[in-house]
């Protein structure tokens, strides 16, 4: 699935305004952000200010009336609401409106359809988009039949709208069953790494915080970093050095964003629940962003969603204030939630070495200080002692190796 360059689409951003003071204006700044990088140009945007989103139009008649307008006087091929739309709204704008009609679900869902390289994300993409489109299958069959290609058709594409109910069903059964075998092999991994002894991080944030570029520095990782919306999707693990011999399974993660559709948060549930299962969370935020707070508000939202915190929950968290060379502010940065927090700057490396310093002592902090000899006889602990705590130090006397290690609880039941 090949991401398309050239923009192909002339789009009309349309929101619904509560009440005063909330952020439709922002939310539809970023909902422009998503169609650029669906290959969209935006022509036009139009607010309406109502107590409720129209049940039938998502807007009211008036507001539908001056849509057709701007639509012929701007040149655009289609509108894209801020919400997601009920079949009833997609089929009442469809009939009104001679252009196509899309939602900020549908347009997420094109773009992680372009992004998806693994067969776990393709498969974890097409179930979300077919889930949407069985609800949608007649307003949206009409509506995308206005314009043959541009965003909605990736991934499973026209053909497979055309489809009846009892062939899609089919294949979100089949696919359900394939994503079930990626789960149950996930879970083999994460028992693994557990046996292994090795902590794990989970990089978590919202989309474009920095979080790949993070994982690139602290890991070589050589995962794809760009200035894009959900430039990557695919959870990547890697083994991070730190100092005292000491090792940590660092794990990047999809990217949250405002209103994240529920079909991509049930597709990709397993991917996201690495951070669920990780034993620390570090939270990358984008200083640089005037939304930075409104962004970790719906950062935690979502973890809490997930399961990974609230509660009794009380896995420690690292806030990353990243991009500390594009600030143009001096406010003070904090983040009230976060057991430690720090600025840093993935881009160039700055703050780095003092995160993996903190990450370290927290590392140990969580760890038995043993200072013991071990018996010849039974060196092999020593091995097991440098993959999964910190050797300080061993020195070779008559009566065995004399170590002073920090070790987790695990270890420690193993030595004797």
């Amino acid at each position: 699935m090949e991401e398309r360059k050239s923009i192909n689409e002339r789009v009309i951003l349309v929101g619904v305004c509560g009440q005063e003071g909330d952020d439709t204006a922002d939310s539809l700044e970023e909902l422009g952000l998503l169609c650029g990088t669906a290959g969209a140009e935006v022509v036009g945007t139009l607010i309406q200010n109502r107590e409720r989103i129209h049940p039938g139009t998502y807007v009211g008649s008036g507001k539908v009336q001056e849509l057709a307008q701007m639509a012929e006087e701007t040149g655009a091929t289609g509108i894209v609401c801020d919400d997601e739309l009920s079949p009833a709204q997609l089929s009442g704008l469809g009939d009104l409106l001679d252009v196509k009609v899309m939602d900020r679900t549908l347009v997420i869902l094109d773009i992680f359809a372009a992004r998806a390289t693994t067969s776990e994300g393709r498969i974890q993409v097409e179930l979300a988009q077919l889930k949407y489109r069985l609800s949608r299958l007649k307003g949206l069959g009409r509506s995308m039949s206005r314009l043959g290609a541009g965003i909605g058709t990736r991934g499973p594409g026209e053909k497979k709208l055309e489809m009846d109910r009892r062939l899609i069903s089919d294949r979100i059964a089949q696919l359900r069953r394939e994503l079930k075998e990626v789960v149950k092999h996930r879970e083999i991994t994460r028992a693994r790494r557990k046996r292994n002894g090795i902590p794990v991080a989970a990089i978590v944030g919202y989309t474009n915080a920095g979080k790949s570029t993070l994982l690139n520095r602290l890991t070589d990782a050589d995962v794809l970093a760009e200035d894009k919306l959900f430039a990557t999707l695919d959870a990547t693990t890697r083994l991070l050095e730190l100092g005292g011999r000491q090792q940590v399974l660092v794990t990047d993660t999809v990217g949250f964003i405002r209103k994240l559709p529920h079909h991509l948060i049930d597709a990709f549930r397993s991917t996201l629940e690495e951070a669920k299962y990780a034993d620390y969370i570090i939270h990358v935020v984008d200083a640089s962003n005037p939304q930075r707070e409104k962004q970790m508000h719906i950062v935690y939202e979502t973890l809490e969603g997930l399961g990974v915190m609230g509660g009794e929950k009380t896995k420690p968290v690292v806030t990353l204030f990243n991009k500390q060379d594009l600030r143009t502010d001096h406010e003070p940065l904090r983040d009230m939630r976060a057991d430690e927090s720090l600025g840093i700057s993935a881009a160039d490396g700055a703050g780095l070495e003092e995160f993996r310093e903190l990450l370290g002592k927290m590392l140990r902090e969580k760890r038995i200080f043993i200072e013991r000899t071990v018996p010849y006889n039974q060196a092999g602990v020593i091995s097991l002692v440098r993959k999964a705590g910190e050797l300080l130090s061993e020195e070779y006397v008559p009566e065995g190796i004399a170590i002073r290690a920090y070790v987790p609880m695990e270890v420690y039941g193993r030595l004797g």
